[in-house]
């Protein structure tokens, strides 16, 4: 008995022990297997084929093949249409929205701002009055979009009448939407005009009517089969001259208002106004621009109603450069296959695209760190190096902001140009790319100097100037003598790599090619530089895709032409086009977390000013910031060895020099929340691009302008150039100087400018408020800076909001010698400014006193206007002005 439960213990032990081996070996094979699926290329589906010739494209769930286009006996009319010329308008446009916050008013904004067209938006009014239309006799602006057409149709009288005359003169055209609503009548005629409308209905099967004159981008030879979203389209019917159709569209069902005319008859969603009706034209879409193609007629219609003013060439450069060659994790490279198909597509895009060619950029490094298959991969695209154009990455594709000194970073790009010409890589495209496009913007001076001594680079592109987003801001610039081109991303990254598995699902891809933000970036801009990866070009081969459909879709629906140069052909292109570009605005990296975290962690934004002294010249700034650096919480910049006390960053070629040279004139503080650096640049006062360029680095910065009396400044300005031996100042008296003609000589009259503009006081204040609001501006007097200088800085010291209130009294004494207050020393000795300051010389002329007195009457009455509505004391030179003048 005993024997045999000893049996059966053993046997229950055994079984537990096979149960728990099972287990272990379950959970072990389930490890192993999730880490072989993970490790292992996914079985895939076969690559999506691109879009198919534009006779063959279907459009998406209808099934149906594009039919040729066919349009009713109406489009055939010949009428005299009078031809655009507002030539005699500023080329911008105004803008009115329904609100700040309305969609639509967005879009529109958005494409004139791509286009680099200049706007003006405007709350349109139901009531009250029109924005000034004309300045002397020019128009100010050259085309009228209204959100609304309504708003436009339901002027008061007053209102529609000058509107209207005013585009009647200058042949200004107008732009207008109607969205229906759930509140909108299903029929009605359009106050004042020979024009119904139908709303709220489905429409489907969208035309383009080829008799349009407006049409110049746009293709008329394509249908865009099936539905269109929504039921809230307008239509509009007429039977005036004036109107010729451009979009058709066919009801969706049989179930069609009566007087529309049979089912699938062709009704007007876009109808352009010829003007013969009153003399405007006008363009007038029955819905918004959510749906693509009216974004395209939008764009055309902005070029014909302003006579091709405010319209890009049909030249379109694209470039697409493929990043991380050789760099992508095992699974995600190219294989021999893959290759094949790279140079199969290149060759059918250079029968559409004259000379396009892919870019590809290299971090050696890499090579051979694939799979077998990929390996050889690598192999074929070096056998086929001289089929493509070659840029550098980093050898290690590391970030060039994580580099302090330049000899190390010259040491990485060595490394990659010894491994190309290894391998027989060209390397004289100077052209590169930064990886995460680290250190071009903000920039790494370090990166630019390197890439110039190892690889001769001229030019370069980002993502990140100004800022990522929005990507229609995007822009160029040139730095160090390295041209920086804005770059494009395209939906294509380097995770996206199945079709099946696009973020969003496969749709949104082919939404962004057929219309949406991929075609959008190629008609809105004339140069496109595409970002893709190595691993959108393995795997389902979506950079072929999109590039070969995006193609063929452009050149279905649109005229433009598509060419493609190499990277130092394309920036001449580009600052031909654009050379207003060439010289950047440099911004703030800490306001942009993207920014910061590709800039070096060695630098900071704390060495930036929190105030500045901009003068203007000769009005006491010099002894202002003598009295500021008596604080002890208050911090000057650097002296310059070149200008003195003054930086002179904003207003010059110092500008070019970039950001870090600009910080490297103050120090670290030691206590960022109660230390106040600043910097005094006097000629910053009245230099038109300071006040922006100063807003975009220091936003937050606060301005002190020191102002005397104007005819003063310019006397002690002639004074300044006559004790500096200019020869205009020492050949004419002060009076000639500033009654000078404007046939004088040149030398004369840029005296005389130095002389007379800078005490326009307030146009130049005005810049100022532009780009600063009025809370950061202070204006400290002149006269009373000089009398009764512990006053003014106590002033001052309030408006800073500096802590502790330093005692000016106590440190500062009046020197009978000189004439004004200096620094008092221990001892009670005085320490005053140099002998050019406090420079005595003779009384001017009354004569010439009263010529300028009168040539700064309306000046200075504009600033006590100005200085009123600030809340601003008055100087005391201003009072005197106008007493002594009797104004009121």
């Amino acid at each position: 008995m005993g024997l045999w439960k000893l049996l059966r213990g053993v046997r229950q032990l055994e079984l537990h022990r096979l149960i728990l081996v099972l287990i272990f070996f379950c959970l072990l094979s389930m490890a192993f297997l999730a880490y072989y699926i993970s490790n292992s290329p996914k079985i895939k589906e076969a690559p999506p084929l691109p879009f198919s010739e534009c006779g063959g494209v279907v459009a998406a769930g209808d099934g149906v093949q594009r039919a040729p286009l066919f349009l009713p006996p109406f489009s055939g009319r010949q009428r005299t249409v009078k031809p655009v010329d507002n030539s005699r308008t500023e080329p911008v446009v105004l803008v009115f929205v329904e609100s700040i916050y309305s969609q639509l008013g967005q879009e529109i904004v958005a494409i004139l701002e791509s286009s680099r067209f200049r706007c003006h938006t405007e709350i349109a009014p139901s009531k009250g009055d029109m924005p000034t239309l004309m300045e002397r006799d020019r128009g100010r602006y050259a085309l009228v979009i209204y959100e609304n057409i309504l708003k436009y149709v339901n002027l008061d009288a007053w209102n529609r009448d000058l509107l209207d005359k005013y585009c009647s003169e200058f042949s200004v055209g107008i732009i207008g939407f109607f969205k229906a609503n759930e509140n909108s009548l299903l029929s009605a005629q359009l106050k004042g005009f020979p024009l119904f409308l139908h709303s709220n209905l489905g429409l489907r099967d969208y035309r383009i009517n080829p008799a349009a004159p407006l049409l110049y981008i746009t293709k008329p030879n394509e249908v865009e089969q099936g539905p269109l979203p929504g039921d809230d389209w307008t239509v509009f019917q007429s039977n005036h001259s004036t109107y010729e159709p451009v979009l058709l569209a066919s009801t969706k069902s049989s179930e069609a208002l009566a007087h529309l005319g049979p089912h699938r008859a062709l009704h007007a969603t876009v109808i352009q106004d010829l003007g013969l009706h009153d003399g405007i034209q006008r363009v007038l879409f029955g819905n918004n621009l959510s749906f693509w193609l009216h974004k395209l007629i939008f764009v055309d219609a902005i070029a014909y109603l302003t006579g091709k003013r405010l319209c890009l060439s049909l030249e379109r450069h694209i470039l697409v450069d493929v990043d991380d060659i050789f760099v992508g994790k095992e699974g995600t490279r190219m294989k021999v296959s893959d290759v094949k198909a790279l140079l199969n597509t290149q060759s059918k895009l250079r029968t559409l695209v004259p000379n396009f060619t892919f870019n590809l950029g290299f971090s050696g490094k890499f090579y051979y760190s694939g799979t077998e298959e990929e390996d050889e991969g690598d192999d074929m695209l070096l056998q086929h190096k001289e089929e493509f154009w070659w840029f550098p990455h980093m050898w290690s594709h590391m970030q060039p902001h994580l580099f302090h000194n330049v000899s190390v970073l010259s040491e990485q790009m060595r490394l990659n140009k010894l491994f190309a010409q290894e391998h027989g890589i060209p390397t004289d495209m100077g052209y590169a790319v930064s990886p995460h496009h680290s250190g071009v913007y903000p920039v790494h001076s370090q990166l630019y100097e390197a890439w110039k001594s190892v690889w001769g680079i001229k030019v370069t592109s980002t993502e990140e100037y100004p800022h990522l987003r929005p990507a229609r801001h995007r822009r160029g610039y040139i730095h160090n003598g390295i041209k920086v081109l804005p770059r494009q991303t395209c939906g294509l990254f380097t995770h996206t790599i199945f079709y099946n598995e696009y973020p969003g699902g496969s749709r949104e891809l082919d939404k962004s090619i057929r219309g949406g933000e991929l075609f959008l970036t190629v008609l809105l801009n004339p140069i496109s530089i595409f970002m893709t990866h190595l691993s959108n070009y393995g795997n389902d081969r979506l950079g072929l895709y999109t590039f070969e459909s995006l193609v063929k879709f452009v050149q279905c629906w649109t005229n433009l032409r598509l060419q493609t140069l190499p990277p130092l052909q394309l920036a001449e292109k580009y600052f031909q086009i654009f050379p207003e570009e060439r010289d950047p605005l440099w911004q703030n990296p800490c306001h942009d977390k993207r920014h910061k975290d590709i800039w070096s962690k060695e630098k900071t934004c704390d060495r930036l000013p929190k105030f500045l002294v901009v003068g203007p010249q000769k009005t006491g700034t010099t002894a202002l910031h003598l009295l500021l650096t008596l604080h002890p919480a208050i911090i000057s910049s650097f002296p310059s060895p070149v200008t003195f006390e003054e930086v002179q960053f904003f207003n010059g070629p110092n500008y070019h020099n970039g950001i870090d040279w600009y910080m490297d004139f103050f120090p670290f503080p030691s206590n960022v929340s109660t230390d106040f650096m600043f910097e005094k640049s006097a000629n910053y006062f009245d230099t038109e691009l300071v006040p922006k360029r100063a807003a975009a680095l220091v936003p937050r910065a606060k301005i002190i302008a020191v102002l005397i009396n104007p005819v003063d400044r310019a006397y002690s300005w002639y004074q300044h150039q006559r004790a500096h031996q200019d020869p205009a100042a020492i050949n004419y008296t002060f009076h000639q100087v500033v009654t000078a003609g404007p046939s004088s000589s040149k030398e004369l009259l840029v005296l005389q400018s130095r002389c007379l503009k800078p005490g326009e006081y307030a146009a130049h204040l005005e810049r100022w408020l532009v780009h600063f609001q009025s809370r950061q501006l202070y204006v400290v007097d002149g006269s009373l800076l000089r009398s009764n200088p512990a006053l003014v800085m106590e002033g001052i010291q309030r408006f800073l909001g500096v802590t502790p209130i330093f005692n000016y009294t106590q440190a500062l004494m009046f020197d009978e010698s000189k004439g004004f207050w200096c620094q008092r020393m221990e001892g009670g000795r005085p320490k005053c400014l140099g002998k050019s300051k406090g420079r005595k010389y003779l009384e001017m002329a009354p004569e010439t006193r009263a010529f300028l007195m009168e040539y700064y009457r309306e000046h200075n009455l504009e600033l006590l206007r100005l200085l009123n509505r600030l809340g601003q004391t008055l100087p005391l030179w201003l009072r005197e002005e106008l007493q002594s003048s009797s104004w009121s």
